[in-house]
């Protein structure tokens, strides 16, 4: 997979890198089809700290964004909301493959 992370008016630092590839180790053991990830940290106001990502899976883009007074705790919430989105989009891509055998037996039928 590929981690591109980007900072907007916010110097990435290593330890903000790290943080983020630790918590996108997460997202890789409930989806393994990843092909790109683009994360945006950015800060608004002095307060306002944002977080924001582009997941591209096979077939889809997933998109999540977060703020928190806080760069590591909009993170933190950043991968929260993404986690339930792969979750979501495995659990659509597994129970949309048909199976043969139920397929032909359904056109037996008819």
């Amino acid at each position: 997979m590929n981690l591109i992370i980007h900072g907007h008016h916010v110097e990435v630092t290593p330890a903000l890198r790290g943080y983020v590839e630790g918590k996108m180790e997460r997202i890789r053991r409930h989806f393994d089809h990843l092909i790109e990830a683009d994360v945006v940290l950015s800060v608004e106001d002095k307060l306002r700290q944002c977080a924001e990502i582009t997941l591209r899976v096979r077939g889809n883009s997933l998109h999540a964004e977060a703020t928190d007074e806080d760069m590591y705790a909009a993170i933190d919430c950043l991968m929260d909301k993404l986690d339930r989105q792969v979750l979501r989009h495995k659990d659509r891509v597994r129970n949309h493959v048909r199976d043969p055998l139920k397929h032909q037996d359904a056109q037996q039928q008819q």
